[in-house]
């Protein structure tokens, strides 16, 4: 495949539609045609005809009766908090021939999502026979047009999965009441269970290493509900597909002109290690991205601590925003929150005994042949990913705040340094020979 990226800098924003049409491009299916739909005869993703490529022992795959999502395409989705009215929330809520009518509604920005605008819903009844809360968290596209113009590839992604993968992903997420997207993803909205006391992590402040545990046992249940399953290796609804050589190049062009730019315009924050650990990082993700081929997954990858909402006590936690699913090396998801999670000299006492965790659970769920020493291997090897977000995420943000900077200074140098300390790239290169 030709590069599509000019030979002249870019500034960050204006990279991310080639980026889309570089992956968009690559040979993969746009619909389900030839295959059964989940929950009816003839398999599909997870369905009883799947055959992995994986040795994965036979285990229930009934989709759980957790969320009952709308996934109709149409037109009539709020663009602005202001179309949150309660007639539209009375329509959206009154499902299976329920009435329900909805009062007034209220709505508080909540979250600090870039891409998206997230808002708690305070809503009062006049009729509620199914005593439906009184509390929702409603997500919008962004009101920026310029990013909303740009991440149409995220909203669907998150559509994709709520709508065909939600009900048997043995992951704690939030209910989900309905998922609307329409056109080419621009039009997203989705409506979901508010869990308040729960709160959001915090990548800067860290984690303990019970709430990475809580985690790694959790992303878990999503990995080995889809280990190695064909037909999810060609689902289509994803940010980054199961990597072919054409997928690898594409990424690795955007990993380039991303890094280009971060380093150009934050690199005066970083050391020059940092700094040299990052560039060379990004001229060995093409050949990163096509390791390890035989063992693939549904990643969240975005797998951190701002998209996971924690019980007071941590007693549970449910991992929110799946707007960038991927296909791929499993333990990327488990290595992203790891290294971005845990405070640098945590991690490296902690890192070996929740990979430990991490690997019974995922045997306990029926994935077999796969060793602990593999499983360490590829936590090695999955720290790239955080160095993947990160510069696409730096790039991306067109209007980075205070807040944002101390976060993207905090991902690239526990990124920086985890990647030193794992060999990471030192194992690319061999295992590339």
């Amino acid at each position: 495949m030709d590069s599509v990226w000019p030979n002249q800098p870019l500034t960050r924003c204006k990279w991310l539609p080639r980026l889309a049409a570089v992956i968009l491009a690559t040979e993969k299916p746009t619909s389900h045609e030839g295959r059964a739909c989940r929950g009816q005869p003839g398999g599909g993703v997870g369905g009883p005809n799947h055959f992995p490529l994986f040795a994965v022992a036979e285990r229930d795959r009934a989709p759980r009766k957790r969320n009952t999502v709308t996934t109709r395409t149409t037109s009539d989705i709020p663009a602005t908090p202001a179309d949150v009215t309660p007639e539209w929330l009375s329509a959206t809520l009154g499902k299976n021939g329920t009435e329900v009518v909805v009062s007034t509604v209220g709505l508080v920005p909540v979250g600090t999502g870039q891409t998206g605008s997230t808002y708690r819903a305070t809503v009062t009844y006049s009729a509620n026979p199914s005593s439906l809360p009184t509390t929702f968290v409603i997500k919008l596209p962004s009101q920026d047009p310029e990013v909303r113009g740009k991440v149409g590839i995220a909203y669907r992604s998150e559509h994709g999965f709520y709508s065909e993968l939600a009900e048997s992903a043995r992951v704690p997420i939030p209910k989900v009441y309905h998922c609307d997207t329409a056109g080419e993803g621009y039009d997203f909205v989705l409506v979901m269970e508010d869990l308040a006391p729960a709160v959001q992590g915090d990548e800067v402040a860290g984690c303990s290493v019970r709430a990475a545990e809580l985690a790694a046992e959790a992303i878990a249940g999503l990995h080995a509900q889809f280990w190695c399953d064909p037909a999810i290796a060609v689902f289509p609804h994803v940010v980054i597909p199961k990597a072919t050589p054409e997928v690898a190049k594409g990424v690795g062009d955007g990993i380039r002109m991303a890094t280009d730019i971060a380093l150009r315009e934050f690199g005066s924050r970083l050391s020059e290690q940092d700094c040299r650990t990052l560039d060379e990082a990004a001229r060995l993700t093409p050949a990163w991205l096509q390791l390890a081929p035989e063992r693939f997954s549904v990643l969240h990858g975005d797998f951190r601590l701002n998209n996971v909402l924690f019980a007071p006590d941590e007693s549970w936690i449910s991992v929110v925003d799946w707007q960038s699913t991927t296909i791929g090396l499993p333990a990327r998801d488990l290595s992203y929150f790891i290294v971005s999670g845990l405070m640098p000299d945590v991690r490296v006492q902690a890192e070996r005994d929740l990979v430990g965790v991490y690997h019974r659970a995922l045997l306990a769920q029926g994935v077999q042949g796969y060793d602990l020493e593999t499983c360490w291997r590829d936590y090695r090897l999955g720290v790239m990913q955080l160095n993947l977000i990160a510069t696409l995420g730096y790039a991306f943000t067109s209007t980075p705040t205070h807040r944002s900077e101390d976060m993207m200074h905090t991902l690239f140098t526990r990124s920086c340094r985890a990647i030193r300390d794992l060999r990471t790239l030192e194992l690319i290169r061999e295992l590339s020979v």
